[in-house]
């Protein structure tokens, strides 16, 4: 009868690189590849195996344990400089002397008027804002001597009403 010392498996990181040593490929293994040599090596492995693996093989890449190139993995080369990451490198941060206090940074936005501060008298130039309003005309002269229906040419303004049929009739 197996105990639980025979049956214990050794950690996943660490059957993970066992594998990757016994392919002897400089290009790494896969995923598959792994899974198989981890599964003929130890026999009985957990039901969420799968799943498992994955998770392992994903936090050993980020932790560069591993490297991750055309879908094997190899270990990190110890000769070739760090992989950087994507996007701008942040600029150097010149060394502050010791005993400053950092300020935080201004806030973002427009800062809030103060409540106790007296009312600031507004700039005008003396005309109010926006477009003026229309002032109707009222004077007597304006009304009798301009009819709002005929012009200099004592032709109505705009286009004539539409002829009604029963109308053209009568005209005709």
């Amino acid at each position: 009868m197996a105990t639980e010392e025979d049956t214990k498996l050794p950690p996943y990181p660490e059957m993970i690189m066992k594998a990757i040593e016994a392919t002897g490929d400089s290009n790494g293994a896969n995923k598959s590849a792994i899974s198989n040599y981890i599964e003929s090596t130890y026999g009985e492995l957990p039901a969420g195996h799968t799943e498992l693996l994955s998770h392992h093989l994903n936090n050993m890449k980020e932790s560069g344990d591993l490297t991750f190139l055309k879908n094997n993995y190899m270990k990190p080369d110890s000769n070739a400089p760090p992989k950087r990451g994507r996007g701008r490198p942040p600029k150097p941060k010149a060394p502050l002397p010791p005993g400053t206090v950092l300020s935080s940074p201004r806030p973002r936005g427009r800062p809030p008027k103060d409540p106790n501060a007296p009312p600031t008298a507004k700039v005008s130039s003396g005309r109010p804002r926006g477009r003026p309003k229309k002032v109707p005309r009222t004077t007597d002269e304006s009304l009798s001597s301009v009819s709002p229906y005929a012009s200099s040419t004592g032709r109505p303004r705009g286009r004539p009403p539409k002829m009604k049929p029963h109308m053209a009739e009568m005209w005709t």
